[in-house]
């Protein structure tokens, strides 16, 4: 018999509005559902339970009194430890902020409350999101469903574990480097970059870069469509966000929830196993060989081909870099024995740059930028590898190698991600099996300029062409498998980074 919280957020928001689920059952099968998972993954670190339950007692009263219901009425929803959520701890997971309990929510939490969604909990990020490894000194370790000695990635790894295995059936989650779409593809979710300003963020300290997102997270895309619609807005602070009448992509309407209809027969596909620069895991190139022969005949056209990322590593280190300076040189200036490896390796390296360098850096962005735009005048998809490793262990800060080859930085095994994050075009990672490892597998799918639906409606017809196929469809972690690993608290390295 399926529990409510394994049934999909799309299908939990009918049965509620039917009146055949209630949203106190909901909650508290997700709160069973965390009590037994989370001591093995460390991924919801702070619990809203008391007012999660009397929203859910209001939720139940709306719909028997038949009013008009929100998109996510009703639904328990998961938030990043780097998004403020009034009266409940608020971290970044850093010791600076411990005990900073906010006295008003995110604009992005703001939103999903008022279209119904229940915040019960916030899940772990390292600190200030810095890292594709979910560890910090607050909150320690996120291990991966599968496997809770591997990372779960991040930063948004507490999301994709708490969704995994059913804590949550939608979760928040940021992007710079790919931390929607890496912890997506380690832990077997989907996560959703979207176009920048399509989700308004008020905070992003440098208001006109393209590089740091919201977006949501899910189990499936027409749930990840449903929070989407939820999240998105116009927002006046924020100076790259815009209405939702942007204009039609590709045939079709710029609407987010349901998918959009895309027939794959009419599109011509490229594919790249490393986008010509990203040092890429053999391992990886063997399972993405395996999922390309699988999607290609669903195509028109399919070729290997890529954009010109030359460049792209230099300048996402400096661009980068300058976003780091500003949110927390002070903060390694005055308390560096509060801050760890990644956000001191950070200020250390914006301070060894120039002007020169940062005007080189916005060249080459721009560069790779208009490449794109050529790209996408000949090719309709793009798909590569979500990244380039198969999931290591948690210990491991940061791959140093990859088969061999040295990471140019603690970041550069993000490459796959991050050369699209310099675009600002829409990409998403859907998980599409396991590898030769048993972990999982994340295809990302890139789409043009301004395209959300429209890559949003490519992953929907793919993941429905392959619905069914063991080989290809979503992972499920084995819940009693994992109920046999020992508690992540209880390992060695847990908290902290030694």
């Amino acid at each position: 018999m399926t529990e409510p919280c394994d049934l999909t957020a799309l299908e939990a928001r009918r049965l509620i509005g039917r009146k055949s689920l209630s949203p106190v059952e909901l909650l508290e099968s997700c709160l069973a559902r965390t009590a037994a998972t989370n001591p093995k993954l460390n991924a919801m670190v702070a619990l809203d339970t008391e007012r999660a339950r009397a929203a859910a007692q209001q939720a139940e009263a709306a719909v028997m009194a038949g009013g008009e219901l929100g998109l996510l009425h009703g639904l328990p929803v998961g938030i990043k430890d780097l998004e403020e959520t009034e009266g409940l701890r608020t971290t970044y997971g850093s010791p600076i902020f411990a005990d900073h309990v906010p006295a008003a929510d995110a604009g992005a939490v703001a939103r999903i409350r008022a279209a119904g969604g229940i915040v019960f909990g916030k899940t772990n990020t390292p600190e200030f999101g810095l890292g594709a490894n979910t560890r910090n000194r607050v909150y320690g370790a996120t291990g991966n469903p599968f496997d809770n000695t591997r990372s779960a990635a991040g930063s948004s790894g507490g999301s994709a574990a708490a969704l995994a295995v059913g804590m949550a059936p939608l979760c928040s989650g940021s992007d710079t480097g790919g931390s929607l779409r890496n912890p997506a593809a380690f832990c077997g979710i989907l996560g959703y970059r979207p176009s920048p300003g399509l989700v308004a963020n008020e905070k992003r300290a440098h208001g006109w870069t393209p590089l740091s997102v919201l977006g949501p997270m899910a189990r499936n895309v027409p749930d990840a469509c449903l929070l989407l619609a939820a999240m998105a807005s116009d927002d006046a602070r924020d100076p790259l966000a815009y209405t939702l009448h942007a204009r039609p992509v590709r045939g079709e309407p710029a609407l987010f929830h349901p998918p959009r209809g895309i027939d794959l027969a009419t599109l011509k596909l490229a594919f790249s196993e490393d986008l010509g620069e990203a040092p890429t895991e053999g391992i990886v190139r063997r399972a993405f060989q395996r999922r390309v022969a699988a999607i290609s005949p669903l195509f028109r056209a399919a070729e290997a081909a890529h954009p010109d990322c030359r460049g792209g590593d230099e300048a996402f280190e400096v661009l980068r870099a300058q976003a780091m300076l500003t949110a927390h040189a002070e903060k390694v200036r005055t308390r560096p024995q509060d801050c760890g490896p990644n956000i001191i390796a950070n200020v250390e390296e914006g301070l060894r740059y120039s002007l020169a360098d940062a005007a080189r850096a916005a060249q080459l962005q721009t560069r790779i930028y208009r490449d794109f735009q050529l790209f996408f005048a000949r090719h309709d998809v793009l798909v590569t590898p979500a990244i380039t490793v198969s999931p290591r262990g948690w210990r491991e800060l940061y791959p140093k190698e990859i088969d061999g080859q040295a990471t140019r930085t603690y970041f550069h095994w993000l490459a796959l991600a991050y050369y699209v994050t310099l675009t600002g075009h829409p990409a998403v990672s859907l998980p599409m099996g396991v590898d030769e490892r048993g972990m999982p597998f994340g295809l990302q799918i890139v789409g043009p300029r301004g395209g959300d639906a429209f890559v949003l409606g490519v992953a929907a017809a793919l993941e429905a062409a392959l619905a069914g196929d063991a080989s290809f469809g979503r992972p499920v972690p084995d819940l009693a498998k994992l109920g046999a690993m020992a508690d992540i608290g209880k390992m060695d390295g847990f908290l902290g980074f030694d």
